[in-house]
């Protein structure tokens, strides 16, 4: 298992993991916006397989993860944890003072793993996901 930045080589199958984790999943073409300049992701690479991705999209000297997708048969195996705190370390490499996501109230697995990496609730968007819709917690941390 190998954690790395976000290549143009593996956008097909963050694309995948995008369709098979979200019920709207963001398009290959949109998934290029990571590779944009100041913007990235990474990826865990169990062999030459694609297990899990994430996104961070940066504005100014802060930053937003976009997704993080693990293929069902890899999960369990503390890829997610693994992609945030290579995000986070990068981030702060970077010189962002500040990172947030949005995740799904009643995602509780999710929940948990963000709070075990320190961040914490500073808002929320009424309705932002939808199939099923629900509220959004905005959750940050700062670096």
């Amino acid at each position: 298992m190998k954690t790395a930045i976000l290549e143009e080589a593996h956008l097909a199958a963050a694309h995948e993991l995008e369709r098979l984790c979200f019920t709207n999943p963001w398009s290959e073409d949109a998934l290029t916006h990571l590779l944009q300049e100041g913007n990235f992701g990474a990826v865990v690479l169990v062999g030459e397989t694609v297990a899990a991705y994430a996104g961070l999209v940066v504005a100014l000297d802060e930053g937003e993860i976009t997704n993080v997708a693990t293929h069902p048969d890899h999960r369990r195996c503390g890829y997610a944890r693994d992609l945030l705190r290579f995000l986070l370390a990068e981030a702060a490499r970077r010189g962002l003072c500040r990172v947030t996501l949005e995740v799904r109230e009643s995602n509780c697995a999710a929940r948990s793993l963000y709070d075990s990496l320190g961040f914490a609730p500073c808002g929320k968007r009424k309705n932002f996901y939808s199939h099923p819709r629900e509220d959004a917690l905005i959750l940050e941390k700062m670096l």
